[in-house]
């Protein structure tokens, strides 16, 4: 979750790559750098579909509450579930204090805390075929409470004041919530219910108590708090590797059982997925440092692996011209083949694949500003508005991230946090008023184009070139990896008659077709900085 405040500090970057030669960034006479070069392309094919690359960040409120009646929050307003739908997942910032904001009692449906109905949103997400990944997040007041007035924060590392972060014990009261929830929106319908406690309390006359339900089969994949890495923030909000990893044996499965029947997500339904807390810092040491508190405090299993706390590795990165890992600070966004994402992005797969069973990596947070006041915007290029740069610029992040062996990645977010108003992080909606921004158009239209198509190669770097399969179609993705309004021609052999060119159109559901002859079986493909696509076809 991002405040409109300077925590996320992001520095220059200074150095980029390109068939292995490095050279330095130049000043343009606009006083914009020009960068001369993109990452080196490590690319392997991918059984992954490239709408996996296509999720949002949301919260309740974007399902339920039309923003002219704000009190209805008992049906699916379904303006804003239409702009949902353009998008493959939905990553839920779910407040845990919603939840239980008593104490052990928990609440879902609806919740005591401000009446949100989450039974009612995950049911019609299953039902839309959005998956969801509920990121349970923040400490509820009653914990925040334990602290001297001059800690309180509710992004707190989730233990009681006077703990020790360093002891999975300490982490117990998340551990309970974590189970409940796993309990109730899990596939496992074998559960002890004496062990569920939910408050069926009614708080007036005509309320709505909530009921006791186990094994609802509509949430797969939970995820653990939120860069918890926070190094912009105070002490009580931080946490090292070994106190995450801690936290996370807690969380994952009640420290292999050891805080009792009714803590972590696994011991509710051993087959969902749990999600590490997407890092702040996508730093890969700190993950390398968790595996090892797992070592030695987990140990290993049947199979000689060790015993990891986490299904799924997770970070964030935003584009631009800063370098995250020394955290100095950027000035504007740049295309992600300019930026870090591609070499920080194989330092995690490189990493991931490593392991006896490789472990998915998931990017849950990315995107970028449309205003002028923050670090994170989206240029004008050109003749084009920072919010058509922003479309080009985060289709190319998708790109690059099936590229890269990413598996799935989530666009920070739905709507602005704040409409017009200058910063970082104020202003990365994909949708307005009811309507979706050219990002959401750009997403939308690919994913009905070739959402089911997997990665093949890389076929050329400058224009960008990849080939994308079908089972025996094949559709290729060209582009320009720039942001000078630059454009340039590409020559694809496809060894048939003819041709379809699909090209995105703002405003529009759907890419705008034109059939052309080939010479040959070749074709001359004219390719800007917005990606284009071919397909052979007789």
């Amino acid at each position: 979750m991002k405040l409109l405040i300077n925590h996320k500090i992001l520095l220059m970057l200074s150095l980029f790559t390109f068939s292995f030669n490095r050279c330095r960034p130049q000043k343009s006479s606009e006083g914009i750098t020009t960068i001369k070069s993109i990452h080196t392309i490590s690319a392997t094919s991918s059984n992954i579909p490239l709408k996996n690359m296509f999720g949002i960040n949301a919260y309740e409120w974007n399902f339920l509450q039309d923003p002219a009646n704000p009190e209805q929050k008992g049906a699916i307003y379904e303006t804003n579930m239409n702009l949902i739908k353009s998008f493959s997942a939905v990553r839920h910032y779910l407040g845990w204090a919603r939840m239980e904001s008593t104490k052990g009692s928990y609440t879902f449906n609806p919740t005591h805390k401000d009446n949100w109905n989450y039974d009612l949103i995950y049911s019609r997400c299953k039902q839309e075929g959005i998956l969801v990944l509920a990121d349970i997040k923040n400490c509820p007041p009653w914990l925040v409470n334990t602290y001297p007035n001059n800690m309180r924060d509710l992004e707190n590392a989730p233990l009681i004041y006077g703990l020790s972060k360093a002891d999975p014990a300490s982490y117990i009261e998340q551990a309970h919530m974590a189970f409940q929830f796993a309990a109730r929106y899990g596939y496992n319908t074998n559960i002890n219910k004496a062990l569920i406690k939910v408050d069926t309390s009614m708080r007036w006359a005509d309320d709505s108590p909530n009921q006791v339900k186990v094994g609802m089969g509509l949430i797969t994949y939970v995820e653990c708090d939120n860069e918890r890495d926070k190094w912009w923030k105070g002490s009580a909000t931080q946490q090292t590797a070994e106190e995450y990893a801690a936290n996370m044996s807690a969380f994952y499965d009640g420290n292999k059982g050891k805080l009792g029947k009714n803590a972590g997500v696994k011991n509710a339904d051993p087959n969902m997925k749990v999600i590490m807390g997407g890092l702040a810092t996508a730093d890969i040491n700190f993950v390398k440092k968790m595996v090892e508190w797992c070592r030695i405090n987990r140990g290993y299993r049947a199979n000689g692996s060790i015993n990891l706390c986490f299904d799924i590795i997770n970070y964030h990165y935003y584009n631009n011209n800063g370098n995250i890992l020394t955290h100095q600070s950027a000035t504007f966004g740049l295309p992600p083949e300019l930026s870090m994402a591609g070499q920080i992005a194989d330092s995690f797969v490189q990493y991931a694949n490593s392991f006896v069973k490789p472990i998915p990596v998931w990017v849950t947070e990315s995107g970028y500003d449309i205003n002028k006041g923050s670090y994170q915007r989206a240029l004008d290029v050109g003749q084009k508005t920072s919010k058509n740069t922003q479309a080009d610029w985060i289709l190319r992040t998708s790109l690059l991230y099936i590229r890269h062996g990413i598996q799935r990645v989530f666009y920070y977010q739905l709507f602005d946090d704040a409409p017009n108003a200058a910063g970082q992080y104020a202003t990365s909606g994909l949708a307005e008023n009811g309507k979706r921004r050219p990002a959401a158009d750009f997403i939308l239209q690919t994913s009905k184009l070739m959402g089911n198509y997997t990665y093949s190669a890389t076929i050329n770097t400058d224009p960008l070139v990849d080939k994308y399969s079908l089972g025996l179609q094949s559709m290729y993705v060209l582009t320009i990896p720039d942001y000078r309004a630059r454009t340039g021609t590409y020559t694809l052999n496809l060894g048939t008659a003819k041709a379809n060119v699909y090209t995105l159109k703002t405003g529009a559901d759907n890419v705008v077709k034109t059939t052309l002859k080939t010479v040959n079986g070749k074709l001359i493909v004219k390719v800007t900085e917005t990606p284009i696509f071919v397909q052979g076809t007789n």
